[in-house]
């Protein structure tokens, strides 16, 4: 399929209502409101095809960039290619889902979470946040620096009220993300919750809330799934 074909069936597959929900979450024009379960019913006219994944992102257009990330193969992504990308990433689901989902499973995944993470850009921090959380989700605990982990849970215990909005939402997620696949740092994960409490977000015109990172983390201790790896963290 060409990259004027697939906009077109982008567009076709579009509704006012999406665009709307897409609005209040931060969405800016242009886009379509194409729901994402609909959006993976098309990747497999885009995968394997990487340069039409990459014209799908450069686009610009929120519905078309989703796609792209849905579809690119991670570990033929440059380190610059990442990075054009993140600059791109304008609102927290292309930050925190496709930037982030992506990097995290490619080859340079920790060298720009690290990079991302101390930037002062909120949607670039955001990305580094989320991707070093990803690679914690698929990455055998063996190969993880739990050093480096433990440090990173110290400094959201630190710094999170103070951070920028969305950075917040991520570090709260870094937490929980450690409580529940790092099992080395689990009981760590959980004083830090504790230490950290309630985290305040402002979510604009929705009804999403901030998850409680002491209760994630014990429903996942409940149901004894602790440590289990995700096979992809793209999604």
């Amino acid at each position: 399929m060409t990259y004027e074909e697939m906009m077109q069936k982008l567009e076709e597959l579009g509704s006012e209502q999406t665009k709307r929900t897409f609005s209040n979450h931060g969405a800016k024009e242009p886009y379509f409101g194409v729901k994402v379960g609909d959006l993976k019913k098309l990747v497999k006219f885009v995968k394997k095809d990487d340069e039409l994944a990459l014209q799908l992102y450069d686009s610009g257009n929120h519905d078309a960039m989703y796609l792209a990330g849905l579809s690119i193969n991670p570990k033929l992504m440059s380190k610059d290619t990442l990075n054009n990308w993140a600059k791109k990433a304008y609102w927290y689901m292309l930050a925190e889902y496709t930037v982030a989902g992506v990097a995290a499973e490619s080859e340079y995944a920790l060298e720009l979470a690290r990079e991302w993470m101390k930037s002062e850009d909120e949607m670039i921090a955001v990305c580094g946040w989320s991707t070093y959380a990803n690679y914690v989700s698929i990455t055998p605990d063996e190969n993880l620096d739990i050093a480096e982990i433990r440090s990173l849970l110290n400094q959201v215990k630190e710094t999170v009220h103070e951070e920028r909005n969305r950075v917040r939402y991520v570090m709260n997620s870094f937490v929980i993300t450690v409580g529940v696949y790092v099992k080395e740092l689990t009981d760590e994960a959980k004083q830090a919750a504790e230490w950290i409490g309630k985290v305040h977000v402002d979510v604009g015109n929705t009804a999403c809330k901030v998850p409680l990172a002491t209760e994630y983390i014990k429903k996942v201790e409940v149901k004894d799934r602790i440590g289990i790896k995700k096979k992809t963290c793209i999604c």
